[in-house]
């Protein structure tokens, strides 16, 4: 068994004779190539070697293989994938707040362990390492994009909440309006006023709110003020109350009183009015709202 230093001053090895002479036909080790046999603490040109007399002058023949400079090896057969994927996972980390930097970390370490060990026939060292190094600086600084990223993501959630709870007021009006235009214009007379208004609604779901209690068939309550009331009693519609949020509860109706103990929607209150429009509504304006027709 030998070892070799290459032009990069790096050591390979310790490698067999005929993995020498293979190198030697390759073109990649020459005469001059430092060589150092097992069991010995001198380095001497590959030249000095009998073994190797034969082969070093095949390929120093015009038919053999053009010799490498001296002390060079040619560069490695393949490039580590593994060196390559590291460095790719660890710039994803950006995007991903660190967690591809993880993987990225991991493989960076396996490239280089595994590029050390294949003397010279794996390449992609300087990918390795940089994945390594980008990989680690991510996992480093992933804090700092989660806690920019997280708050927002948790805002975006709320206003498609909001967004959602607002449709789902519109859609109910809409649906106690048609049956009153079904029903000589006058609002639910009973207290079952969702189940006659579901035909109305085809076959969605608006008596949920996305931020509602669990478990509750419905979020939202009728005015009690105007249970079996003609549409032309109602003397501003647009200001008057019509649905509005409550904790939870099929068919409720009733007032203020039924109003969620905590808003639901960055503080505020969803109702809808009369006329058919919805308003997100701080507490401040509830005193405002007009529930008598």
């Amino acid at each position: 068994m030998f070892k070799l230093i290459g032009a990069d001053q790096k050591e390979y090895g310790p490698v067999s004779a005929d993995q020498i002479r293979q190198w030697i036909a390759q073109g990649r080790v020459n005469g001059q190539t430092k060589t150092q046999p097992a069991g010995s603490a001198n380095w001497r040109p590959l030249a000095e070697f009998p073994e190797f007399a034969e082969t070093l002058r095949a390929a120093a023949s015009p038919a053999g293989q053009p010799s490498a400079p001296p002390g060079a090896l040619s560069p490695p057969s393949r490039t580590s994938g593994l060196a390559i994927t590291s460095l790719v996972l660890g710039c994803l980390g950006i995007l991903t707040c660190g967690i591809t930097s993880l993987v990225g970390l991991i493989l960076g370490i396996v490239a280089l362990v595994r590029i050390n060990k294949s003397h010279g026939q794996l390449g992609g060292q300087g990918l390795a390492l940089a994945g390594t190094i980008v990989s680690g600086v991510f996992l480093l600084l992933a804090p700092i994009p989660a806690a920019i990223l997280f708050p927002a993501l948790a805002k975006a959630k709320q206003k498609a909440s909001s967004i959602q709870c607002m449709n789902n007021i519109k859609q109910l009006n809409l649906g106690l309006i048609m049956y009153a235009n079904d029903n000589k214009d006058l609002f639910p007379s009973s207290r079952n006023w969702c189940e006659l208004i579901m035909p109305y609604e085809g076959g969605g779901k608006p008596f949920v709110c996305p931020q509602g209690k669990p478990g509750q068939r419905s979020h939202y309550a009728f005015n009690a003020r105007l249970v079996g009331r003609e549409l032309k009693d109602v003397q501003a519609p647009a200001q008057t109350v019509l649905i509005f949020e409550t904790d939870g509860g099929w068919d409720l109706v009733g007032g203020r009183e039924l109003l969620p103990t905590t808003a639901r929607h960055s503080g505020a209150h969803a109702v809808g009015f009369v006329d058919g429009h919805a308003e997100l509504v701080l507490p401040a304006r509830l005193q405002q709202l007009r529930w008598e027709p």
